[in-house]
């Protein structure tokens, strides 16, 4: 494939020099896989992907400290802005916020956006035990929605699931499953509180195909418009999406909600996961992703792999999500 024409992939790592020296201090179960740009833009070539939109994986530049969790994220974008610079074509780069710190979060964007002029942000699901939709995030959101920004949300590992890995569940690493159910939550937290409604100008893309969110659709549209029907189900916390719906009774109207997400295509490009999720996703809405380096070579070629099965994809349909429907987002990588 001529690069001219070939891949966009919007989840792809990067492990700038800043974040390696503060999260290698963490310990030995924190990967720090080698990274520079020229080993990024390597990547690349050797894949037929034109361009990449790079971004922070776990656990993220807030541990423990406000103020040095600002000092690294804006360092961390500083030197996501100089990738670019040096490979404008190639790479571009969603941001990181040092949330849970919401103040220091939204002078962060602020500056991310207006200042670097970076392609997005970069926001992971969970924070320190809470998801993102929590009212306590409002006013990052705030801050995204006025700018219309792209976001990409990413797994974290979740407090939660460090009860479920004991005995046999042990050796059973939490990104295999409940990595995806992080993002699960985050986009049902979001869709809940209504802001997908309230920040309307935010486009957001879920990593992994959206977790485990296109195979369960059926099943929370339906509990979810009988719900509404009868509300509310949970008495404590009445959601403020049903609240707003409560006349419009549809599991269609809940689908329509997941339809509004942008989903990409790592880890998550076989017919097993396409099934689902081509029910789900809006057409123009599915995109590729590799999550290298953290997945090796050989782990993206089976997925560019599986992609080009026709029972998968078509050609059409095929050039959308490796190409064209990126360009939507990011259009100055065309």
């Amino acid at each position: 494939m001529a690069i001219g024409a070939g891949r966009i992939d919007v989840h792809c790592h990067s492990m700038t020099p800043a974040y390696r020296e503060a999260i290698s201090r963490l310990g030995p179960t924190i990967r720090t896989p080698e990274w520079t740009p020229e080993r990024a833009v390597e990547f690349l070539d050797r894949h037929g992907i034109a361009a990449a939109v790079l971004s922070l994986s776990v656990p993220g530049t807030h541990l423990g400290d406000d103020a040095k969790a600002r000092i690294l994220a804006r360092r961390c974008n500083e030197e996501a802005a100089e990738s670019i610079h040096r490979y404008p074509s190639r790479l571009g780069a969603f941001a990181t916020l040092p949330l849970p710190d919401v103040q220091g979060a939204c002078a962060e964007a602020s500056h991310s956006l207006d200042v670097l002029k970076l392609d997005g942000i970069g926001l992971l699901a969970s924070y320190h035990g809470t998801y993102l939709g929590d009212p306590c995030f409002d006013p990052v959101l705030e801050v995204l929605d006025a700018r219309s920004a792209v976001v990409l949300i990413h797994p974290n590992n979740h407090p939660s699931t460090q009860s479920v890995q004991k005995g046999i569940s042990k050796g059973i690493g939490n990104f295999l499953v409940e990595f995806l159910f992080d993002t699960t939550r985050a986009a049902l937290n979001l869709m809940y509180s209504d802001c997908l409604e309230r920040f309307p100008r935010i486009r957001f893309i879920l990593c992994h195909a959206g977790g485990t969110l296109p195979y369960v659709a059926w099943r929370i549209s339906e509990i979810t418009a009988r719900q509404m029907a009868s509300p509310p189900w949970d008495t404590q916390y009445p959601s403020p999406f049903m609240q707003r719906h409560a006349s419009e009774v549809s599991p269609d109207l809940v689908l329509s909600q997941l339809r509004r997400f942008w989903y990409e295509t790592a880890l998550a490009a076989g017919p097993q996961t396409f099934g689902s999720l081509k029910a789900v996703a809006a057409p123009d809405r599915i995109m590729f992703g590799s999550d290298w380096p953290y997945c090796p070579d050989d782990m993206t070629d089976d997925m560019t792999r599986a992609l080009g099965d026709e029972s998968v994809l078509d050609a059409r349909e095929r050039a959308a999500v490796e190409h064209e429907n990126a360009l939507k987002l990011f259009p100055r990588l065309a």
